[in-house]
């Protein structure tokens, strides 16, 4: 097992979590968290799957993903009482998920034979779409119809990846530095409280 299988446990693990701790704070049985680990863990790498034409998805060849979500999940179960703050624990540890992703994402693309810039979008798709599902799922505001840095972030890591592994820097390098930097511009914004600037309505002009 290599540092990209660790990379990629630990994204599914820390995606689980946060999906474990949206079903805390629903105050689901140990079903719905079990439900919204999967969905959140494997949701963005089942979509990238997909897009790609890579059947059957990886959590179907490798189940040990799944294995993890439940495992997850039900530590969340019995745990998740001891956290004051889950909301915020559940952005910390999202953030660190779609670090993760936009890189790994990105990594698979480029290794399937794709264009670069079909590798930032599957790195992005593969970042986001899990946290989406569980959004969707549990009733919680989603990324895309906020101003939240989110999306960005993981567009940031993802092509730092693309353009430096397409520069010919070494594969640990170029995740290092995108994982990094999309983690940085996640956490500035949940530290800073930094938002996108959002679409201001004009009055139309005037048919003579």
């Amino acid at each position: 097992m290599n540092y990209l299988h660790l990379l990629d446990y630990a994204g599914i693990a820390v995606f689980a979590a946060t999906g474990a701790l949206a079903a805390s704070r629903l105050r689901l049985d140990i079903v719905g968290f079990i439900f919204l680990a999967a969905i959140t863990g494997v949701g963005g790498g089942t979509l990238r799957d997909l897009l790609l034409g890579k059947l059957p998805v990886f959590w179907i060849k490798e189940p040990l993903f799944i294995g993890i979500c439940v495992i997850v999940a039900v530590l969340v179960f019995f745990t998740a009482h001891l956290v004051e703050y889950r909301y915020r624990l559940l952005l910390w540890l999202d953030a660190i998920g779609m670090a993760a992703y936009c890189v790994m994402g990105a990594m698979i693309g480029i290794e399937y034979g794709i264009s670069p810039y079909a590798a930032i979008v599957t790195g992005i798709s593969t970042a986001t779409f899990g946290g989406i599902f569980r959004d969707v799922i549990s009733g919680e505001k989603s990324v895309l119809l906020s101003d939240e840095i989110y999306i960005s972030a993981a567009l940031l890591g993802s092509t730092s990846f693309v353009f430096l592994f397409s520069m010919g820097v070494p594969q640990i390098v170029a995740v290092f530095v995108g994982v990094l930097l999309a983690f940085g511009l996640r956490a500035a914004a949940l530290l800073f409280g930094w938002r996108t600037p959002r679409y201001k309505s004009r009055q139309g002009r005037k048919i003579k």
